[in-house]
């Protein structure tokens, strides 16, 4: 797993001072590692999902890309965005031959359409790449704008109908998925439905937990 450094900007939003697991970053108490499931993609629909990480994710506790890399470990990595020093390693593996990368943009479409394409057309011996931007979406939104270095991907649109259950923040509609919620979009058009309802479960569980333990609520054993 890739990761570049992470923004050390101090973590001083409300519930700052909470006393958190480091792995999963939920309140000790509420903490969901032991729910971890780590499983491994159908092989013989091959595919990777690359999160783009805004630095200043890396440390917030609503963050669900965690949620990707700890039930897809190793079908998953993770690159910190940096708008004019992108990671080298990024670069070298988007020019390598055995990926075919896509970005994933849930935006405006607006002098992007030669861009966007409906599926995903495997081509032989290249593994599919999904590029999550991973941030709030006004962040994706100016990540996609100002990295030079992702122009000349072909867009994928997320076609669906799917209302988000993320409320951990808001979002300027209720067709406006979670980072963890494309994932399970992802991989349930593209043959992989058990990992999927794998990772649909830790963040069902995650999305209860953390809400439990904004309210001090007590936690269901069962």
């Amino acid at each position: 797993m890739l990761e570049t450094t992470p923004s050390r900007k101090p973590f001083l939003a409300k519930g700052s001072k909470v006393k958190r697991c480091q792995e999963c970053l939920l309140a000790k108490g509420y903490c969901i590692c032991d729910h971890k499931n780590p499983m491994q993609l159908d092989e013989a629909y091959p595919l990777e999902i690359w999160l783009l990480m805004h630095q200043e994710e890396s440390y917030k506790p609503t963050n669900t890309g965690r949620l990707i890399e700890h039930s897809l470990p190793e079908s998953t990595r993770r690159f910190y965005w940096h708008r004019t020093e992108p990671d080298p390693l990024f670069l070298q593996m988007l020019a390598d031959e055995k990926y075919q990368p896509h970005i994933i943009y849930p935006g405006d479409r607006e002098g992007i359409a030669h861009r966007v394409v409906n599926e995903v057309k495997r081509e032989e011996d290249k593994i599919p790449v999904f590029i999550i931007l991973d941030g709030s979406w006004r962040q994706a939104g100016r990540m996609f704008r100002l990295s030079k270095y992702l122009q000349h991907l072909p867009v994928l649109p997320l076609n669906t109908q799917r209302h988000s259950e993320y409320k951990l923040r808001k979002a300027p509609d209720e067709f406006h998925l979670c980072t963890c919620e494309v994932a399970m979009e992802l991989l349930h058009s593209h043959q992989q439905v058990k990992g999927a309802q794998a990772l649909g479960e830790y963040f069902s569980r995650f999305n209860d937990m953390y809400d439990r333990s904004r309210r001090n609520a007590p936690i269901d054993q069962t």
